[in-house]
């Protein structure tokens, strides 16, 4: 009887100690990512996505960068998230007026430069998404993008035993699925920060603007700021900023999500940062450079019932302000952030 008491005594510790090293074991997977401080520029508000549901990692990071920069993420392997998002172009497609995409076909917009996504509530020109997790859906899925889907895609990084081991490191487990592979891009796109040109060192007190600029900068405080509103250089809203229809696309903006008239040729305002680097400029890129779009508010602006009110005049510029924003808007480029190693396919 004793013995029976003894065994049984023994096989009950051994049972605890076995839950209790499955606990510390569990406890210990959990911490074996490597958190990454999100450090919100001094001067930005606080930023819509705050990774609450997606705690940002160098492990998670890694993944979502490596994503981004393969092209088997596309139908025929040719067209990366990076295709479209060139980083010595912050992030936007060089010279390219439409996207381009699977099987020669182009999209119907210009690519903007992303960069600042965790400040924004909506994505895209229209706002058509409204969480930065499932924005590469779109392009993904989109016929004249990507051209693929996330089950093909799985079945793809599936067979890569280098994916087995980051999505394992990222999460703790090697599964790889739709949920993971959303979450990782949005670590590494809500991670592109752009805040350290010289117009931010400005602000912060590490350098001055030279006499053309600080010129340009009264003038664009005068004649911009109501729309593009500091420090993210838009306010976000949508409007219809005169800008005619185009004929064959056909894009009426924000009314195609919804289904308001009200909302007709209304476009979400763009960032000014790094404008220097992102053209051609508008929602289909018909302006081929800065002097374009500057011109088409002084004399282009197209009235219709939607336009908005603050261009009902257009805007009152002489070349000699053109010449100062001009020099002002080059202070907004960042070459830090387009040279940064984090965010090159290659470090």
């Amino acid at each position: 009887m004793k013995i029976i008491i003894v065994i049984f005594i023994f096989f009950s510790f051994s049972i605890q100690l076995f839950i209790l090293e499955s606990f510390q074991q569990s406890n210990a997977d959990k911490n074996l990512t490597t958190p990454i401080p999100f450090i919100i520029p001094k001067g930005f508000p606080e930023p819509q996505y705050k990774f609450k549901n997606n705690p940002l990692t160098k492990e998670g990071f890694e993944l979502g960068r490596k994503l981004f920069y393969d092209g088997r993420l596309s139908q025929d392997g040719n067209f990366p998230c990076a295709s479209c998002h060139q980083q010595f172009a912050a992030f936007s497609t060089f010279e390219h007026r439409l996207s381009h995409g699977f099987n020669n076909q182009f999209s119907f917009r210009n690519a903007p430069g992303l960069f600042n996504v965790a400040w924004q509530k909506e994505l895209h020109w229209d706002g058509g998404i409204n969480h930065i997790e499932i924005q590469p859906l779109a392009p993904i899925t989109d016929p004249h993008e990507m051209a693929s889907n996330l089950d093909t895609i799985i079945l793809k990084l599936k067979k890569d035993i280098q994916y087995k081991k980051m999505f394992a490191a990222a999460f703790c487990d090697a599964t790889i699925n739709s949920q993971r592979i959303l979450k990782a891009l949005a670590q590494f796109t809500a991670s592109l920060v752009s805040a350290n040109s010289k117009y931010d060192k400005v602000k912060r007190g590490e350098a001055i603007f030279n006499q053309y600029e600080k010129t340009g900068y009264t003038i664009f405080l005068q004649k911009c700021a109501s729309c593009h509103k500091e420090p993210l250089f838009t306010d976000l809203s949508y409007r219809n900023t005169g800008m005619a229809v185009d004929s064959t696309l056909m894009d009426y903006g924000r009314m195609r999500i919804t289904g308001k008239k009200e909302d007709s040729l209304k476009f979400k305002v763009p960032s000014l940062r790094n404008v220097y680097l992102t053209s051609p400029y508008g929602h289909d890129g018909r302006f081929s450079t800065i002097t374009d779009v500057l011109d088409h508010y002084i004399s282009g602006v197209e009235k219709s019932s939607t336009l908005d009110s603050l261009l009902k005049n257009g805007i009152s510029l002489t070349d000699n302000d053109k010449f100062y924003l001009i020099n002002f808007l080059g202070t907004l480029t960042d070459t830090s952030f387009v040279n940064d190693k984090r965010f090159s396919e290659t470090k």
